[in-house]
């Protein structure tokens, strides 16, 4: 199956990264290059693109289809480990960073990657398939206390206590090895919420199984901390449990005094690292979410480097 993955805000992006010619940009979410096909476009010979993802067959996509550029740079990572993998490049600070933290079209339209749950294949979710664990470990073999967590804290799913439940009760006779039987699962608690459920419970596996927020905020912390004078950082979130992530940490890089009002000067000793540029998320237009429906729930957040 092709890599497709239609970039969400596009424009948006490229605007808010304010692209040197000859400058060092860092794709930490390459996908199927969507983004950082544009990005390469506005660099000079001299400027450099990096692009990393932990998924082999999106490097493989974008080696293809940026295969005209000499620029660019494949990395086979997680954009975690951002500031050991610039290291290992010998790049001390780059000038600008976007993360699209969202899966791709690509991952959940390929049946055999189980994202979906409109498909009915293997219980897998892995962006990195060399991990072992996968979703069909979670619902075997995690505890029912852990499911319920899991489905709560990364789904926000109201009834993950029945649902943990039912998992744990059937799988006693059958282990559940695809998404068709996960689905009929979560149908027979809630029918009539079967679709909103799915898609919670799906969520959160597909982030446990991921790790995507395990280390969301140190990867923030380092990616600005990498920036040049000026540099931006631009961040695509899906769900809100990221969005507050991204938010909160770009709040606090900006720095906030926390002295009582009436002291004369700040002793509290907040430092700042830049500027907050959208102080509301921007979020894609009417009718790139019409085009694209994938696009509806994004917000774009972007934070700018001072020295």
């Amino acid at each position: 199956m092709e890599f497709k993955h239609i970039p969400i805000m596009l424009n948006e992006v490229i605007e808010n990264l304010n692209i040197k010619p000859d400058g060092t940009y860092v794709d930490g979410t390459l996908g199927g290059a969507g983004h950082s096909s544009e990005i390469v476009k506005k660099l000079s010979k001299d400027g450099l693109l990096i692009g990393i993802d932990r998924d082999q067959d999106a490097l493989n996509a974008s080696h293809e289809r940026l295969k005209e550029y000499d620029n660019v740079r494949y990395i086979w990572g997680k954009h975690e480990d951002i500031k050991s993998i610039l290291q290992g490049l010998g790049i001390k600070s780059v000038d600008g960073i976007l993360l699209d933290l969202g899966v791709s079209s690509y991952q959940l339209d390929e049946e055999s990657r189980g994202f979906s749950y409109m498909k009915d294949s293997m219980l897998d979710m892995r962006m990195d398939k060399t991990q072992s664990i996968t979703a069909e470990t979670i619902i075997n073999e995690y505890s029912q206390k852990q499911l319920e967590d899991i489905f709560f804290k990364y789904g926000e799913e109201n009834n993950s206590k029945k649902i943990a439940s039912k998992i744990v009760k059937e799988r006693q006779d059958n282990r559940i090895e695809t998404t068709k039987q996960l689905r009929e699962l979560i149908k027979q608690v809630d029918s009539k919420n079967e679709i909103d459920s799915c898609k919670r419970i799906f969520q959160a596996l597909r982030i446990e199984v991921n790790g995507e927020l395990k280390d969301l905020e140190k990867a923030i912390n380092d990616c600005i901390e990498l920036l040049n004078d000026k540099g931006r950082l631009c961040i695509i979130t899906f769900h809100s449990l990221e969005d507050r992530i991204v938010k909160t940490a770009f709040n606090n890089a900006q720095g906030k005094c926390t002295c009582p009002k009436d002291f004369p000067v700040c002793v509290c000793g907040a430092k700042s690292f830049g500027k907050v540029i959208t102080r509301k998320p921007i979020v894609p237009s009417d009718e790139e979410m019409k085009t694209n429906s994938r696009s509806k729930s994004s917000k774009l957040r972007v934070f700018e480097r001072r020295f």
